[in-house]
C-alpha cells in the first residue's frame, strides 16, 4: 500500500473519530440541562405552604363540611314537600263479595263483582311543617356552635403548619450554615498546613507538626459529609411540610440573623393574650356552649311537638278500550294537625339527658385542664424565648474574642515562636464560639416562633389564589 493511500485512510478515520466525539459532547448538553432552584424566603415558604399543605387542606375541608351541617339542621324547621306518582296495570281484576240481598236476589250466598280496572294511576302532593318541634331549634343553636368550632380548628391547623414551615425553614439555615461554619475550618486548617509545610521546609517545625496539620483536615472531612447529608435531609423536610414536590430544587434567600420579637410584659399579660386568641381554647370554650343545646336537645325528646300536613291527590282508573286523554282525573285534598306527646320510652330519653350532662361536665373539666397546660405552655416558651436572647449576648462578644486569639496564635506559629497545641485549641475556641452563637440565633428563632404560636399570635387568612 502505498503512502498516498495510508495518508488518505488515516484522514478518513480522524474525521469520523472527530465528529462522533463532537456528537457525543454535544448531544448530552441539551439533555443535561437542569432547571434554576426556586428561590424563597421564609415568607413565601408560609404562602405556598398554605396553598399546598395537605393537613390545611383537610382543615379546609373540615369547614366546608360545617357550613354544609348548619344547611342540615334547618331541615328540622323547614317545609317538606314530596310528590309520588304510581301506576298499577291489572292482570287478573279485584273482586268484592257482596252478599245476594243487595242485589235483590233471594237466598243466602254472595256475589263477586269486579271493582278495578285495566289501568290504575294515582298522582299526590305532600306537605308537611314542623310547627313546635324544640329539638329542632336547639340542633340549629348547636350546629351553628359547630360551625365556629371549625373555624377555630381551622385556625389551630393553620397555626400548627405555619409554625411548622417556620421551623423547618430554620432548620435548613442551621444545617446550611454548620456545613458553611465545616468548610471555613477546613479551610482554616488547610491554610495552617501549608504554613506549617512552608516553616518544615526551613528548618522550624518537626516533621511531625506537617502529618498533624494533614490529619486535622482529613479528620473535619467525615463531619463535612454529615453535615452535607444534614442539610439535604433538612431541605426535604422543609419540602414536605410546604406540601410541594421533592423534585423541586430550593434555595433559601434568607439568613439566620437575629432580629428581636416582641414578647408580653410579664408571665400574666401573656397568659391572658393566650386565652384570648389561642384558637384551641376558643374551639373548646364554644364546645363547652354546644353541650348546653345537647342537654336540651336531649330534654325535648320528652316534650310534645306540633306538626301541620297537607296533602293534593288525583287519580283515576279506566280500562284499555278508553283512550287516555279522556279519562277522568278526581282531585282530592286534606289539611291537618299532628300532635305527638311521649308518655314512656323504656327510660332511654332520662338516659340520654344524664349522657348529655356527664359529656358537657367532661367538656368543662378538659376546659380547665387545657387553660392550666396553656399557663405553662406559655411559662416554658416565654422562659426558652428570654434563655436564648441571653446566650446570644454572652456569644456575640465570645465571637470576636476568639477570632482575635485565633489570629494572634496563627501569626505566633508563623513567626515560629507558637505551637501547633496553641493553634488547635485556639481553632477549637472558634469553631465552638461560632457554633454556639448560631445555635443560639436558631433556638431564639424557634423559641419565637413556638411563643406567636402559644399566644395565637399567627394568622389565618385564606391564602391568596
Amino acid at each position: 500500500m502505498s503512502l498516498h493511500r495510508l495518508f488518505t485512510c488515516f484522514a478518513v478515520v480522524l474525521f469520523f473519530a472527530c465528529s462522533g466525539k463532537a456528537e457525543a459532547s454535544t448531544a448530552p448538553a441539551s439533555s443535561t440541562v437542569e432547571k434554576s432552584p426556586m428561590t424563597i424566603t421564609l415568607g413565601q415558604a408560609v404562602q405556598i405552604g398554605m396553598k399546598h399543605n395537605r393537613d390545611l387542606e383537610l382543615a379546609r375541608l373540615d369547614k366546608l363540611m360545617a357550613g354544609q351541617k348548619v344547611r342540615e339542621s334547618w331541615a328540622e324547621v323547614l317545609p317538606h314537600l314530596s310528590s309520588s306518582m304510581t301506576y298499577t296495570r291489572t292482570l287478573k281484576p279485584t273482586v268484592m263479595f257482596l252478599p245476594n240481598s243487595f242485589f235483590n236476589i233471594p237466598g243466602g250466598g254472595t256475589q263477586a263483582i269486579e271493582v278495578s280496572s285495566d289501568n290504575s294511576s294515582v298522582l299526590s302532593f305532600n306537605l308537611s311543617q314542623n310547627i313546635f318541634k324544640l329539638s329542632a331549634i336547639a340542633g340549629i343553636k348547636a350546629a351553628a356552635l359547630v360551625r365556629q368550632i371549625s373555624d377555630e380548628s381551622y385556625r389551630h391547623t393553620n397555626a400548627e403548619v405555619v409554625t411548622s414551615i417556620r421551623r423547618a425553614y430554620y432548620d435548613a439555615l442551621i444545617a446550611t450554615e454548620k456545613r458553611k461554619l465545616l468548610e471555613q475550618s477546613i479551610s482554616r486548617w488547610d491554610e495552617s498546613r501549608k504554613d506549617t509545610n512552608s516553616l518544615f521546609r526551613q528548618g522550624v517545625a518537626a516533621d511531625i507538626d506537617t502529618l498533624k496539620a494533614w490529619l486535622s483536615v482529613e479528620n473535619l472531612k467525615p463531619d463535612l459529609v454529615r453535615a452535607q447529608s444534614g442539610e439535604a435531609i433538612a431541605s426535604t423536610k422543609l419540602k414536605m411540610v410546604m406540601g410541594i414536590d421533592q423534585d423541586t430544587q430550593v434555595a433559601l434567600s434568607d439568613s439566620l440573623v437575629f432580629r428581636e420579637a416582641e414578647i408580653p410584659a410579664n408571665i400574666a399579660a401573656a397568659y391572658r393574650e393566650a386565652l384570648e386568641k389561642r384558637p384551641d381554647v376558643s374551639s373548646l370554650s364554644l364546645q363547652l356552649d354546644a353541650e348546653k343545646y345537647k342537654v336540651t336537645a336531649a330534654r325535648s325528646e320528652g316534650m310534645p311537638s306540633l306538626s301541620a300536613f297537607g296533602t293534593l291527590g288525583a287519580q283515576t282508573q279506566f280500562s284499555d278500550q278508553k283512550p287516555v286523554d279522556q279519562t277522568r282525573w278526581p282531585v282530592s285534598s286534606s289539611i291537618g294537625l299532628q300532635l305527638s306527646v311521649p308518655i314512656f320510652s323504656g327510660f332511654g330519653t332520662s338516659a340520654r339527658i344524664e349522657q348529655a350532662k356527664i359529656t358537657r361536665l367532661q367538656t368543662r373539666t378538659r376546659y380547665e385542664e387545657l387553660k392550666s397546660q396553656v399557663r405553662a405552655d406559655v411559662e416554658v416558651r416565654l422562659s426558652n424565648l428570654i434563655e436564648a436572647r441571653k446566650r446570644i449576648d454572652l456569644q456575640s462578644k465570645t465571637i470576636s474574642v476568639a477570632e482575635r486569639s485565633y489570629r494572634i496564635t496563627r501569626l505566633r506559629l508563623r513567626e515560629g515562636i507558637g505551637s501547633r497545641l496553641e493553634l488547635t485549641d485556639a481553632e477549637l475556641q472558634l469553631n465552638t464560639a461560632k457554633t454556639n452563637y448560631l445555635q443560639a440565633v436558631y433556638d431564639y428563632l424557634v423559641a419565637s416562633a413556638e411563643l406567636e404560636k402559644s399566644l395565637g399570635r399567627v394568622g389565618s387568612a385564606e391564602p391568596k389564589s
